[in-house]
């Protein structure tokens, strides 16, 4: 398969489908430009902030992203690029694009709190506190999982950082001084958008120069060397101080500006693929199909059958319960105007098919290097495959210095994307923390007594730094696999909420009903399958693991009978 045309009819599908069944929905549902969006309503300079869409666009997209869309279709690829292919492009349209986009609206018509808040006012308050337990373990895995990629990365003495990235000492440092650079780079830019007034245009020059300058720094001057552990813990201070602090000072200005990388990754991807297929060298050289059951892995690709994991392990690229979190999160709480909210909700969601299409490629172009025997395989993670293919693609017809130096800032990028998807998560967490000893209608700010020491932002937050710290502690490859299966079931659950609430504002909804159910059925499946996994092995991790799916499971199975049952409701009501 020429890896050019894969890319351009699947830029096609995704343009149409947009176009198309994007604007299906936002008629659907009612999306009204004039209507006032909780961001002005409720404006506090802290997390309610109006943004310029724009701003927001790269905020969400540099949040959703993080490592997902390249890490699931890499490692799914073993099941052939046609399966991939086609999830990405349906489940991306039909499924992730609605559950985004659904996660948004309903968020905007109620005050901008979260999924948790639109559950309650459908199903009540145990099903609310349900979701939101649910939804806070998933975080703490999030944190713990992204915490420790980041270390991994950052750290100079961890055997795990050269798992991950496979570079040496020098890449880790300078990506590690980068990275934090950034963070001073997105404060200043803040300060020029929101106390200076400067326009965004010119703001994002000169954002783009601070982009080009720190680059040039942090790779040649990273004096910073710390441990893993020692990372964590730096971590786990930076992100307590990022979740509380207002979203102009930091979050707004960090994401949109990541976004120009990840805008830039994609040019380059574009670039790169075409210009590959243009000299001779442009084939996608996966099997279109291996069958039901993955071959053996060597430590790269998903294991298993098709059937759940496929639907598993790609999720950011088709459908991820974390976006319905940061859509109801922190994304509607900015949301300047209605009008904005399809291409936010539903067009970030198909960009990051484009990326993740794009990874599928990339993979695709070193198959014969990465399909080997574990004992001859150098490329030993998807960041490490991302980023070679697609510089090995740019090298066929420009020259190797150029390639390197596209490789570096490939692999910053998916640094950066990391950090960021870590401080919005530890975000939400405190959101969905606050939310659980919020009565309906309740603002932290109006409670009163015991419960006003569990709302308030410092102790929410650092009782879910420590929680997700420590778990990190214990290293990605322990938390991922759980992870993968409760985003998923998160997605579910997303779905089954908006579908709920929908059905009570008397919109149309049953575009939710089959994604729904088969993301349920496919996560429950995952997460049954991990138990019995799990309890045939005998150590306390492992019992851990089982206990923490279980929980979920039952989580889930409640409130999906919960859910069921309003919809049957509103249905029997409707007819009568």
């Amino acid at each position: 398969m020429n890896i050019c045309l894969l890319l351009l009819v699947s830029l096609l599908v995704l343009i149409i489908g947009y176009i198309v069944y994007g604007r299906y929905l936002a008629k659907s549902w009612g999306i009204d430009p004039s209507k006032v969006t909780p961001a002005h309503e409720l404006e506090d300079g802290v997390d309610y902030v109006p943004a310029k869409a724009p701003v927001l666009m790269g905020h969400h997209f540099s949040s959703i992203a993080g490592a997902g869309p390249i890490n699931g279709p890499i490692q799914a690829a073993v099941f052939g690029w046609i399966p991939v292919a086609l999830w990405i492009l349906v489940g991306g349209i039909f499924f992730g694009g609605v559950h985004d986009f659904g996660a948004l609206f309903a968020s905007i018509r109620n005050r901008g709190q979260s999924i948790g808040e639109v559950i309650d006012n459908t199903m009540g308050k145990k099903a609310k506190r349900l979701f939101l337990i649910f939804a806070y373990l998933t975080l703490l895995l999030v944190v713990a999982a992204f915490a420790s990629i980041v270390a991994s990365t950052f750290g100079t003495t961890s055997a795990a950082g050269a798992a991950i990235l496979g570079e040496n000492l020098e890449a880790h440092l300078s990506t590690a001084m980068i990275s934090f650079l950034f963070i001073v780079l997105a404060v200043i830019f803040g300060f020029m958008i929101y106390r200076l007034n400067i326009k965004v245009g010119l703001a994002s020059l000169i954002g783009c120069a601070g982009i080009v300058l720190i680059v040039l720094i942090g790779l040649n001057w990273h004096p910073i060397s710390m441990t893993y552990n020692t990372w964590m813990y730096v971590l786990g201070a930076y992100i307590l101080v990022a979740s509380i602090t207002p979203v102009w000072i930091l979050l707004q200005p960090r994401d949109y500006l990541s976004s120009f990388l990840l805008y830039f990754m994609i040019l380059v991807a574009i670039i790169s693929i075409i210009g590959a297929a243009a000299t001779g060298s442009g084939q996608v050289d996966i099997p279109a199909f291996t069958g039901i059951t993955a071959p053996a892995s060597n430590g790269l690709f998903t294991t298993g059958t098709i059937f759940p994991a496929l639907f598993v392990t790609i999720a950011c690229g088709a459908i991820s319960g974390f976006h319905s979190l940061v859509s109801s999160g922190t994304t509607a709480k900015q949301l300047n105007s209605e009008k904005d909210a399809q291409a936010i909700g539903y067009g970030a969601m198909l960009i990051e098919c484009v990326l993740a299409i794009i990874s599928l490629c990339a993979v695709g172009y070193v198959w014969n290097e990465v399909n080997v025997a574990a004992a001859d395989l150098e490329l030993v993670s998807p960041t490490v495959v991302f980023a070679t293919g697609l510089s090995r693609m740019l090298g066929s017809f420009t020259n190797p210095t150029l390639q390197s130096i596209i490789y570096q800032m490939l692999v910053l990028a998916v640094s950066v994307f990391c950090l960021t998807s870590l401080d919005t998560a530890t975000r939400l967490a405190r959101y969905m923390f606050q939310e659980f000893f919020l009565n309906e209608g309740e603002f932290p700010k109006d409670v009163k007594g015991p419960r006003q020491i569990l709302v308030n932002p410092v102790v929410a937050t650092t009782i879910t730094v420590v929680l997700g710290i420590a778990l990190g502690m214990t290293g990605y490859s322990k938390i991922w696999p759980l992870f993968g299966a409760a985003n998923q079931l998160l997605a579910a659950l997303g779905l089954l909420a908006v579908c709920a609430w929908l059905g009570q504002i008397g919109r149309k909804n049953k575009m939710f009903y089959f994604p729904m159910v088969f993301m349920l059925i496919v996560t429950i499946v995952s997460l049954l399958q991990t138990i019995i996994a799990k309890l045939r092995i005998h150590d306390s991790w492992s019992i851990i693991q089982a206990l923490i799916a279980i929980l979920l499971v039952v989580l889930a199975v409640d409130l999906a009978f919960t859910a069921f049952g309003t919809l049957k409701a509103q249905k029997e009501k409707t007819a009568a």
